[in-house]
Parts: structure tokens; sequence; C-alpha cells
């Protein structure tokens, strides 16, 4: 991120990261502030025992610190509800700022009090030992605090969290728990370090510093929400995206849409329409008829345009892409579109995650069949409609030059080689117009949830779609099916 500390908001990031965002401010001073011998002599040595150390995910140094404290006050609000309870837009990809820390502990029951304190830079060290004593004062009350640091004094220092938990007068050192390491419980810092460290460059006449004492007035901890995916894990899964953005050719904007991040080189404004029009109302409509379970996990459509759309696709997979509109490729958990040919694609291809989550036994014919159902995608009775597309005057004109379609019974067990591979050109079309034809006569809904559920004993779904059907001379049906097709005319309607 380019911003460090604006409008007191704080960009706050823990070195064990991966890809920590870099602070622009410069580094700590090289010497810290004097401090006598008599000052340390004052505080008392100090600790609150019994706060338990929880490892941070990365970035989420200040949530981590939050759950710590407030285990130790018989709380349970995990790092991840920390974050969701802020309100950061996790498209971000960042963790919380000091000031959203601030306003989700005072959400929750905790007073932080001032949170920012004015050091003057000429002469820190006054202002820097009255901060400290009334840290140590809220120690000897047995109230932690957070405190924003650098990390150390290294150039390009990250800032970042801690939860200081008590003061050593023998040795002059603070204990804190470290969130950013693995054996971070208890870790002491000389108190001369601590003070070089802590002021933050702000203005030009002073630094500030930070200072959070959780002190408790009335906790009350919301229930959790229920979903698959939480707000954390998309900040979680945008952060680590970031490394992809760098190798990747253009501009990227983010955009959370669950169960997916939306990602690519199209405008934010097109990207907030695709995201917040066709993506979400075919996921709502989609569910709402077919399926009950989201992802197993989060899903990132890439929106390329017709410039970046090859390069990234080959950028992305290490293959060319194998055709011009997108694909799904489930091993890199990836909808990968060239969304200026239209939305129809990215429907077709949502499907395969969801029939992916929902069925994963689905024969080929079937998760295409619905997939390309979509691909021409409208309302009708107000519900999500597969309209008649490009695929049907390719099967017409091989029904008509009587060129043998595969017996339903022979396409419907086809495996992955077979539908894939050894397509004689019409395996799409006759899937998704055998799905049309259920749709149209309002049975498609039904058929799916029967063949799910009947799918064991049934795996190609064949025996369910003669009970559907409720018929038993498949060849008559498919005759029938055939002159059905014939019948129907091909038009373009337009992308809702």
């Amino acid at each position: 991120m380019s911003r460090a500390i604006l409008a007191l908001a704080l960009l706050l990031t823990p070195p064990a990261s991966a890809a920590p965002k870099q602070d622009p401010a410069p580094r700590p001073p090289a010497s810290p502030p004097p401090s006598s011998q008599a000052s340390q002599a004052r505080y008392r040595s100090v600790k609150i025992d019994g706060v338990p150390f929880v490892r941070q995910k990365p970035d989420f140094c200040g949530e981590a610190c939050v759950e710590m404290g407030l285990r130790k006050l018989g709380h349970r609000l995990s790092q991840d509800d920390f974050f969701a309870l802020s309100r950061v837009d996790p498209a971000l990809g960042r963790g919380v700022l000091a000031k959203e820390l601030a306003r989700g502990l005072r959400r929750i029951g905790l007073d932080p009090g001032a949170v920012w304190y004015r050091v003057p830079r000429r002469q820190p060290a006054p202002e820097l030992e009255r901060q400290f004593r009334q840290l140590h004062a809220d120690l000897l009350a047995g109230v932690p605090s957070i405190v924003c640091t650098h990390y150390d004094r290294s150039p390009g220092t990250t800032q970042h969290f801690r939860l200081v938990l008590g003061y050593d007068s023998k040795t002059d050192e603070v204990i804190y728990h470290e969130p950013a390491e693995d054996n971070g419980r208890h870790r002491r810092m000389p108190r001369r370090e601590m003070m070089a460290i802590w002021p933050l460059r702000y203005r030009a006449a002073h630094d500030i510093v930070i200072r959070m004492p959780l002190r408790p007035k009335k906790v009350q901890i919301p229930p959790r929400p229920r979903a698959r995916h939480t707000a954390a894990d998309y900040a979680q899964h945008v952060m680590k995206l970031q490394p992809t953005f760098r190798r990747l050719r253009g501009r990227f904007s983010v955009v959370v849409e669950p169960p997916f991040v939306v990602a690519g080189t199209i405008s934010r404004r097109d990207m907030r329409a695709t995201a917040e029009g066709l993506i979400r109302w075919s996921v709502a409509e989609l569910k709402q008829r077919y399926f009950a379970r989201d992802p197993k996990q989060i899903i990132t459509i890439w929106l390329f345009d017709h410039r970046t759309y090859e390069t990234n696709a080959l950028r992305l997979t290490g293959r060319r892409a194998g055709t011009p509109f997108g694909f799904y490729s489930p091993s890199h958990r990836a909808l990968i579109m060239n969304i200026r040919t239209g939305g129809g694609t990215l429907v077709h291809e949502i499907v395969h995650p969801f029939m992916e989550a929902n069925f994963p036994d689905c024969p080929p014919w079937f998760n295409e069949g619905m997939g390309s159902l979509y691909e021409g995608v409208g309302r009708r009775n107000h519900r999500i409609w597969g309209y008649i597309n490009w695929r049907l005057p390719g099967l017409q004109r091989a029904i008509r030059r009587k060129q043998v379609l595969p017996p339903f019974a022979a396409l419907m067990r086809q495996n992955e080689t077979q539908f894939y591979e050894q397509d004689p050109g019409t395996n799409y079309s006759q899937s998704r117009y055998l799905v049309y034809y259920l749709q149209d006569r309002g049975q498609l809904r039904t058929y799916y949830h029967q063949f799910v559920k009947n799918h064991r004993a049934d795996p190609t779904g064949y025996k369910t779609l003669q009970q559907q059907l409720g018929v038993r001379d498949m060849a008559a049906f498919q005759r029938e099916w055939e002159r059905y097709v014939l019948k129907l005319k091909y038009t373009r309607p337009a992308v809702k």
C-alpha cells in the first residue's frame, strides 16, 4: 500500500507475513531518546499472567492482539471475527489500520483511550516517558496495551502491533506477546529500544505514538456470521494475489463478490457493475434453484479485456487459452475470462465450481449441459433462464444431414476423455439442448435434485431422465427431441 500515517490511519503490517507492505516514512531514529537511571528506577516490575498467545495470520497483527486480550478476559473472538467486525473492505487486501482497530474495540465494549499521542520531534524524551508511565500504570491495574511501533530499526521497516504485558525493573525490559512469530510468547525488549521504535513519523513538527489499553467497559461479542468463507478469508485471499498482480499485464481492480474474488484489468466501474450485477444475480439465482453449498475454496474470477486476456491467461496457467471467450481452471481455482466478448461465458463457467461443490460426481454431459445452458442467459417468469443460443445451428445441421448423434445413453455415460477429446462436434450442443428441453417443460430443477439424490444408483442420470420424462422407449424420445430441436429458432438475446 502506498499510504502511511494519513488522517491518522496507519498502515500496520507484520514482518513475518509474505511480501509485507513497506512503510514509506523515514526509518526510526538511530539513537533512542535519553533515559536516565533515575527514570528507570521509578517503574516497578509487573507482569500480567494468563494471557494466551495467538499467532497472527498475514497482516493481522492487530486482530491477533485483540484476540489475545479478549481471551484473557474470558471472551472468544478470533482474529478473523474481529476483522469482520472492523468492517474493512476485504478487497483492500490488508488487516486493520489503527483507526479501524480502535473503532472495533469500542464497538465490542473496550475503551482504548485517545489512541494517538503527539511527541515533539526535537525533544521527544519527556512525552515518551509520560506515555510509558501511563502504559505502566495500566499494567499495574491489570490492563494490557496494544502498541504500534516500527518492527525494528532496519531500513524500510514495517509498522506493527504488539501486545504489551509487563515490565522487568531489574533488566529495564518491556514484556510483550509478539504475534508475528511462532514463539512470540513473553518476548522481551529493552525499554530503550522500545522508546526508539515507538514514535511514528506524522508531520514535520511532531511524531506520534499509538497506545491502546484494553480497558473493559461492557464487553459484548456479537454472534458470528454463518458463511463458508469469512471476510477475513477474502482479505487473506486478496493478499495472496498481490504477487500474481505484479507478474500479470495491466493495472488491476479488485472486488469481493462472495463466493468469488473478482480481479481484472477492466475499469473499476465496469468491474463493480459486472460483480454487483451479472455475478451477484446469477449466483443468487443458481443457488436458489440448484446449489445449496458454495465452493469449498475461494475462486478468483479474472476479468480481462482483449489486450490482456491471451497474455494473462498464459501467465496464470502456463498454457495458451484454448478459447477466445474464457474458461474455468480447477487447478488454479480461477475463472479466466475475456469479458469483452460478453457475460454469457462467465455465467457458464460460474456453474462449474458450484457443480463441483454440490455434485462432485456429475458426469461431463450434465456439467457442460448446465453450464452451456446459461451462456445465453436472462430472466423469464422472474427466474434465471437459458435462451436459445449460437450452439443451435450446428446441432440442427447435424440432424438435417442425418449425422448420427450418440444415443442419449451413450452420451450420458461418456467419461471426460470421451466427452472432451473424442467429441464428434455435437457433444456440447446435444447436452445443452437436452437440458434446454427439460427447462422448457419446467422439469430441469426437479431433474437436477433427483439426479443428485439418485447418482450412486444412477451415475449417468439416464434412468432418472426416463423417470422424469415418463418414457420407456428412449430411441423414440430421441427422435421426438430431434424434431423439437429443428423447430427452435436462434435469436441473440441481450445479456441481463
